[in-house]
């Protein structure tokens, strides 16, 4: 059976349509991606895939806004999970389409004024990928199947199984785990990428989490294999954050100076990604 997962954004119109006498409407059984027809009763909403949300159940689902829920055998669920390694929780957050994820309550997309779908494509357009990449903080797996599209080969690599776990059940990631030209491993980026051959890449997407979170992947070290693992000519892309606010601007002179300093040329910010470009020279 194909996964139902519903959030407050799927839920409220239909019980605002069941309200209004309607006894057939269109929702998505998949956060936003898809749209199905659904009929209305007093037992509940009637998904085609034979999933019915009764409207107590419905209830419960809009009043919980920051949650997705998944249809189980048992009922429906929160799609999260504790992750044992970093002991920090992991969850899906509705948007209204593709949904974030969140880390210990941290959002890891931007979703003001956009959302996690358009986030990542902003970064992917300011790197231009091409040729072999590497995508250093896999996550919901959003940047290694865009930068897919143009690119030979993505590697891309998470840390957390819990990360991974809950990506697997995202609908919108679903694409990245069968896509021919992405590979992804789950390892300590920090560690795994001192391993790769040098020259290896025409780009790199490095997307971390917030500082507080993943500092040893804003370090000057971690750089240098970033630097190393490139090809002459090479292009990094770093998600830094907001250049408005003072930590994004602070932040994002100390990884210009950083991205300098081990070797990379032409390094100037990315406003619209909300990060930085860098080349490797020839």
């Amino acid at each position: 059976m194909t996964p139902v997962l519903l959030s407050h954004y799927e839920v409220e119109p239909l019980r605002r349509d069941y309200a209004r006498g309607r006894r057939v409407a269109r929702a998505s059984p998949d956060l936003g991606r898809t749209t199905v027809p659904v009929t209305l009763d007093a037992a509940g909403a009637h998904f085609p895939q034979g999933v019915t949300l009764t409207w107590e159940q419905a209830a419960e689902i809009a009043a919980h806004p920051n949650a997705v829920f998944a249809w189980t055998p048992q009922g429906w669920e929160r799609v999260r999970a504790f992750s044992d390694l970093t002991q920090r929780a992991v969850a899906l957050y509705p948007t209204g389409r593709a949904p974030t994820m969140l880390v210990a309550g941290i959002p890891m997309h931007r979703v003001r004024g956009t959302d996690p779908w358009r986030d990542t494509q902003a970064k992917v357009r300011a790197l231009r990928p091409r040729g072999r990449v590497l995508d250093t903080c896999f996550g919901l797996g959003y940047s290694a199947l865009q930068a897919a599209q143009s690119a030979d080969w993505v590697l891309s690599v998470e840390l957390d199984p819990a990360v991974l776990a809950v990506a697997r059940r995202n609908p919108w990631s679903a694409a990245v785990f069968e896509h021919p030209r992405v590979r992804v491993v789950q390892a300590d980026v920090a560690r795994f990428v001192a391993g790769l051959p040098t020259g290896h890449f025409s780009a790199v997407l490095h997307d971390p989490p917030q500082f507080a979170l993943a500092g040893e992947l804003y370090a000057a070290d971690f750089y240098a294999h970033l630097w190393r693992v490139l090809k002459p000519g090479g292009r990094l892309f770093h998600y830094v954050g907001s250049p408005n606010a003072k930590m994004g601007r602070n932040l994002t002179r100390g990884v210009m100076e950083r991205l300098r300093a081990v070797g990379f040329e032409r390094v100037k910010p990315a406003p619209r990604a909300f990060g930085v470009l860098a080349i490797k020279p020839r």
